[in-house]
């Protein structure tokens, strides 16, 4: 990796609204203001371009057609010169991108293809769990050869079950059942219909637990834990938290009912087990471990793991952070996080290494300076099923008149004419800023309401939880 003041090149693994948002919080470093600071993207959106160079599919392609996607995206990666690279999509890390740069001397931030199964696999991710005894709902696998005894066990359960995937499903794969008829039907779709391929092989049929959703992202190089900002995803399409579940409608941050004592609780018994557990099993994990949690009566547990950064609660966290992120990133590739944070002043240590035992991990909290975020995703109609694209995006520029607004594109492509075009089944992610989430929220849908193009859709209730609360409850902690 590049040190000092030397050329620094960065590459940015995906293509939707939370390697925009990477990109822009990285273009806000120290190095990049002052021009010392390259970024690459892949495959990248429109947005993307504000802050950097996408290299496309076709352009990795014609640079070497041998060898899998992740092996050539490697062998371009030398020869670019690339320092430090950044992985979005879970799905690159499953395949080992991560493994692959590491070996060629790339600084990565992201785990290799033995912590990604945190998220790559349903089944291990919950025997991890077990195995380190960290709280989660109760639960079986099964196999597509045992229909008959997963028909039964659902059959068996007092209440509907959540059916997962054991594989990668695109944030499709998970269904919160509502009825027996319906988890059995799910059930047929999966196993008998296999309307997920390889990835419904296996099922998780756990226990449906009651309580509020939390998403609480940490950085990590192994030894140190920096805990950010938590949000909360909507993940249905409908209002309401109604119909199929998405990659996200929207997310907001702080959440008011996530305390300090409940984060305190999740760090010592669900975060500081998961570190000690990765390492424990041999798995050297640098980079983002993101815990969907549920509070529930009897605590928190955990609903998932994810092995990279939330989207959208990506693009609520990062812009109520003040953080060098280059610097910051550099520390997690090379192992260096606890150092870099001691002389960081947004960080705040909330316990050292070495308390209650020598194999304690620092815990950091990088405090915010902006009290709240709020994000609204567009979309294009008939997602998350089917739908068309290609209709110009309207409206764009004047979003510059709006201030604590930021626009982060998401399925955004460039036309012939120069024209931003749709790509994808989310297209943009309007953020609004403020003291609270009311403001926030205000801003977000004024942005909503300047941006337009064909066959739009777009929830108009996110953050409606803690919102629709009485005046005056909403305003964030700000950090000192």
């Amino acid at each position: 990796m590049a040190m000092g003041g030397e050329l620094r090149k960065v590459l940015v693994v995906g293509g939707g609204g939370r390697e925009d948002a990477l990109g822009w919080a990285l273009s806000r470093s120290t190095q990049a203001a002052t021009g010392g600071v390259e970024l690459w993207f892949y495959p990248g959106n429109a947005g993307t371009l504000r802050w950097g160079r996408n290299l496309t599919r076709d352009e990795l392609a014609s640079f070497s057609a041998a060898g899998e996607e992740s092996e050539r995206l490697t062998a371009w990666a030398v020869h670019q010169g690339i320092d430090l690279a950044v992985i979005g999509p879970e799905a690159y890390l499953a395949a080992g991108l991560a493994d692959r740069l590491r070996a060629v001397g790339v600084g990565v931030v992201g785990p290799g293809r033995a912590g990604a199964q945190i998220e790559s696999s349903k089944a291990w991710a919950k025997k991890f769990m077990t195995r380190h005894g960290i709280p989660t709902a109760r639960y079986r696998t099964f196999t597509r050869t045992e229909l008959a005894k997963a028909r039964e066990f659902v059959k068996s359960l007092r209440t509907p079950p959540v059916i997962k995937a054991d594989g990668l499903a695109g944030g499709k794969g998970v269904t919160v059942t509502e009825s027996t008829d319906e988890a059995l039907q799910v059930l047929e779709e999966l196993f008998v219909r296999n309307a997920l391929g390889e990835a419904g092989n296996c099922l998780v049929i756990e226990e449906r637990m009651t309580g509020r959703e939390v998403s609480l992202l940490v950085l990590t190089d192994g030894h140190t834990l920096a805990i950010l900002p938590e949000a909360q995803d909507h993940k249905r399409i409908g209002e309401g938290d109604t119909g199929p579940n998405t990659g996200g409608m929207g997310a907001y941050s702080p959440v008011p009912f996530f305390s300090d004592p409940v984060r305190e609780e999740v760090i010592h018994r669900i975060l500081l087990p998961t570190l000690r557990g990765l390492a424990a099993e041999g798995i050297a994990y640098r980079g983002v471990i993101y815990a969907g949690l549920m509070l529930t009566a009897d605590g928190p547990k955990v609903v998932e793991f994810n092995c990279r950064f939330g989207d959208p609660e990506t693009q609520v966290i990062l812009p109520r952070l003040e953080m060098d992120w280059l610097a910051l990133f550099s520390a997690v590739a090379k192992g260096n996080l606890d150092g870099y944070l001691q002389s960081c002043s947004q960080a705040r240590r909330l316990f050292p290494a070495g308390t209650g035992g020598s194999r304690v991990p620092a815990v950091w909290q990088l405090v915010p300076q902006v009290g709240a975020a709020l994000a609204v995703v567009i979309a294009s109609e008939g997602y998350p099923g089917s739908y068309q694209t290609g209709f110009p995006v309207e409206g764009l520029a004047a979003l510059c008149e709006l201030q604590q607004v930021y626009l982060f594109h998401a399925g955004t492509r460039v036309g012939s004419a120069g024209r931003v075009l749709t790509a994808g089944g989310r297209v943009l992610n309007l953020v609004g800023v403020g003291e609270s989430l009311a403001e926030a929220r205000a801003r977000a849908y004024e942005a909503v309401a300047r941006v337009r193009f064909a066959n739009q859709y777009y929830r108009r209730d996110i953050g409606y939880q803690v919102c629709s609360q009485p005046s005056g409850t909403l305003v964030a902690r700000r950090g000192s």
